[in-house]
Order: C-alpha cells, then sequence, then structure tokens
C-alpha cells in the first residue's frame, strides 16, 4: 500500500508514520512526502478556507497510491473568545473519489496580536508569533508549532495532527 502525504513538513509526515503504525491495516504503508499546493491562502482565516485547504492538498498529491493524505492548519472564528478565533488542524484523506475529513482540538492564541496580525496584516503563524516575540523560530510550524510553544510542550505541532489524522481514519478504519 502506498500513502501519500501532501506535505514535506518533516513533523506531518511523522505524524502521518506514526499514527499509521496503529492500524494493522495501513501499518505497512509506503508514506511518501509531497509538496503540493492547498491552493488557498499561505494562512487560513476561516473553517472553509482551511477545510477546503486540506482538501486540496489531498487531491493534488493523489496519484499512484491507494491514498493520499492533505494537511491544514488555520484560524476558524469562534464566538466569546478574546480574539474571535481559534486555531485547528484539518485533515483530509482522498482515495480517489471520496475525501475523509478530521479535526483536531481547537485552541486560541493567548495573545490576541497575533491573531490580528495573522488577520488584518496577512502574516502567517509563524512570522506573526515571531513578531510579537511569542518565538524566534523562523521554521517553528516545521518543528513545536505555536501550539508546542503555548503548551510549554505538552501539544506539539505533531500530536496536534495526529489527532486530526485520527478523526479522519475513522472512516478508513471502519471498512476493515
Amino acid at each position: 500500500m502506498k500513502i501519500v502525504a501532501g506535505t514535506e513538513n518533516k513533523v506531518k509526515v511523522s505524524a502521518v508514520e506514526e499514527i499509521l503504525s496503529d492500524y494493522s491495516h495501513l501499518a505497512e504503508a509506503e508514506v511518501i512526502a509531497a509538496a503540493v499546493p492547498s491552493d488557498v491562502g499561505d494562512q487560513p482565516l476561516s473553517l472553509d478556507e482551511t477545510v477546503r485547504g486540506a482538501i486540496n492538498r489531498a487531491k493534488n498529491a493523489f496519484g499512484d497510491c491507494d491514498y493520499s493524505i492533505g494537511i491544514e492548519s488555520g484560524l476558524i472564528e469562534v464566538p466569546y473568545t478574546k480574539s474571535g478565533y481559534m486555531d485547528v488542524c484539518i485533515v483530509a484523506i482522498y482515495d480517489g473519489e471520496n475525501a475523509y475529513l478530521g479535526m483536531s482540538s481547537g485552541w486560541e492564541f493567548p495573545d490576541p496580536e497575533i491573531v490580528r496580525l495573522m488577520t488584518e496584516e496577512g502574516l502567517n503563524m509563524t512570522r506573526a508569533s515571531n513578531k510579537v516575540g511569542l518565538s524566534f523560530d523562523t521554521n517553528l510550524g516545521s518543528a513545536q508549532g505555536a501550539i508546542g510553544v503555548v503548551t510549554k510542550g505538552r501539544v506539539d505541532r505533531k500530536e496536534y495532527t495526529k489527532q486530526a489524522l485520527r478523526m479522519a481514519l475513522i472512516h478508513i478504519d471502519t471498512k476493515n
């Protein structure tokens, strides 16, 4: 079995490999990383845009494989939050016909200025986090992620991505 992950982000690819090992029918799958476009903004700013980005990545990665996976994080509007937004990760698993979706838990930046920089100035999460001094890692999205910084390592980018992967895999797991 061959599965293409529509990303070359090592944290995301590692999350895919680790999660698949928990599923007997997927554990031996060859995982191939492929840089593919999301066809949405660099920093998705709605649930619709984040879901479309994940589905687009999965479809753009599909080819000579059994499944392809698209992973996209983005902001979604949430009432009663300090900033008006929370961040979520969406995973789309595509089988050539259908896209199966999963979502991670959502979280809010403790500093609303980061969200303002993303929503009003168009910065992505890494650049906004760097600008306010949350992190000075210019590769934050390919490392622990902002979630790793704000939780002091209790939840990192890989674990956050794995949550969404598990939820999307419900659809594949019930077929076996």
